[in-house]
């Protein structure tokens, strides 16, 4: 279907149904994004300036990224693999630095390329005295000192984001994650991994959880991050109770879909402010921003990209429950959910886990981690208990995917961390909160220099 034509009702389940493939073409995607800071100050950089995000990206084109350009701005970064798949470096609005990784066999593969990525940024920040911090909330700065990219979806959805939430700007600006991307076979399948990972979405919030400070101090959350998108706008994020109703499938989610108002539409390179519109209005010609005109199937993909649940389905399901955190958690959550759910009998081992918890076990759950962590309860068991099911599950399933790196170790070592958190009990924001209140002595000047990458 070229982008200009017409779209049939068809063509929007087409979207999503696209993405199936057979289980030996099954990949994984890695995203994460991650603050910058000067050295000396610890601000947030701006785009421009000698020390600036333009400057990483201009930096980082030294190493084979060619930039991608909305008007006269570098907004992105791409770079095709030596298999053909590309990878990108993009801008979230408050400049945080997001890698989307290439789609790629196996979590060996996945670490290899985010070391490389957070080499080269590191070679290219260390000149420009800038450094990265991977954690789940901006632990220094109020909104209004974060600089805003110059990016025009993001102006569109700055203005939009205050009607529909309190903390919608805080999601822009001020938080970072950690996501992974997986395949699906069928219809079916994807219905399975959906529900499944929506349900333990909360669990990976817990053991990821890494943003306990906001504005200098402790914010009484262990992931604030979590905790702003239950106030950012009810329409596009949350647990979907849907997605666990009979008969839910593509043609539900583009319901969905078509439900959630709309934020912009893209036209000659320049976004149209669509905030609130319809897009059922739009395929009858009768959206207000561009009356008469029809979408095309660019327009609905875009559209599919401002839907923000705790799992996401496009032409393939994203994990996005997670905090941004280190290099080795970066590892860690993609090979959380590929043991989970590229395994056919781990897949059912973690369904059972939630196959009875109701809509209001998925809500409050979701909730209550964000400050509890593992000490949240569900259907009376301790999160910490199901944490430990759900990381044990995974081990079996990346025992049972037997991708080994060079012929000698498995996939299981990415989940090491994981297996500690489950254990101990302890989220990496307790963690924090210890160093904070003991060696660091309230000085939060320490996270930065003991915890960039």
């Amino acid at each position: 279907m070229a982008d200009a034509a017409p779209l049939s009702r068809e063509d929007l389940i087409g979207a999503m149904s696209k993405g199936e493939k057979p289980k030996d073409q099954w990949r994984i995607g890695a995203e994460h994004e991650k603050f910058g800071f000067d050295k000396s100050t610890l601000r947030r950089p701006a785009y421009e300036g000698p020390n600036g995000i333009k400057a990483m990206l201009d930096g980082l084109t030294r190493f084979g990224w060619r930039p991608v350009l909305e008007g006269d701005h570098v907004i992105a970064l791409e770079r095709e693999n030596a298999e053909g798949f590309t990878a990108s470096i993009s801008l979230e609005p408050g400049g945080q630095f997001e890698l989307s990784g290439a789609p790629l066999k196996d979590i060996h593969d996945i670490c290899t390329e985010t070391g490389q990525h957070l080499m080269e940024v590191k070679q290219v920040a260390d000149q420009l005295h800038l450094g990265f911090l991977g954690v789940g909330f901006d632990p220094e700065w109020r909104r209004e000192d974060v600089p805003v990219m110059p990016k025009g979806r993001y102006d569109i959805m700055r203005a939009y984001m205050p009607k529909r939430g309190k903390l919608g700007l805080d999601m822009m600006l001020r938080t970072c994650t950690i996501q992974a991307n997986l395949d699906f076979e069928s219809e079916a399948d994807m219905v399975a991994k959906f529900r499944t990972s929506l349900a333990l979405q909360p669990i990976a919030t817990a053991l990821f959880a890494c943003s306990p400070f906001t504005e200098g101090k402790p914010n009484g959350f262990l992931t604030a991050r979590a905790n702003v998108w239950t106030d950012t706008d009810p329409d596009r994020t949350g647990m979907l109770d849907f997605v666990f109703q009979d008969g839910f499938g593509y043609e539900r989610y583009a319901d969905y879909a078509l439900d959630t108002p709309m934020y912009f539409v893209k036209r000659d390179g320049k976004y149209v402010d669509a905030s609130g519109q319809s897009f059922r209005d739009f395929l009858d010609g009768k959206l207000p921003a561009l009356p008469g005109e029809l979408p095309n199937r660019k327009d609905w993909l875009d559209h599919l990209t401002t839907l923000f649940p705790e799992v996401r389905l496009k032409s393939y399901l994203e994990m996005r429950g997670a905090d941004g955190g280190p290099w080795s958690r970066i590892c860690g959550l993609p090979a959380l959910w590929a043991g989970v759910l590229y395994d056919a009998p781990s897949l059912a081992a973690a369904w059972d886990l939630v196959k009875d918890w109701d809509v209001e076990d998925h809500e409050r759950l979701r909730r209550d981690v964000t400050r509890l962590g593992l000490k949240a309860e569900v259907a009376g068991r301790t999160v910490q208990d199901v944490a430990k099911d759900m990381v044990h599950i995974a081990r079996e399933g990346l025992k049972n995917r037997a991708r080994f790196s060079g012929g000698m170790v498995d996939e299981r070592g990415y989940l090491s961390e994981l297996e500690d958190i489950a254990d101990s009990g302890i989220t990496p924001a307790d963690r924090l909160l210890s160093l904070y209140h003991g060696e660091w002595k309230g000085d939060l000047s320490r996270l930065y220099r003991d915890f960039a990458y």
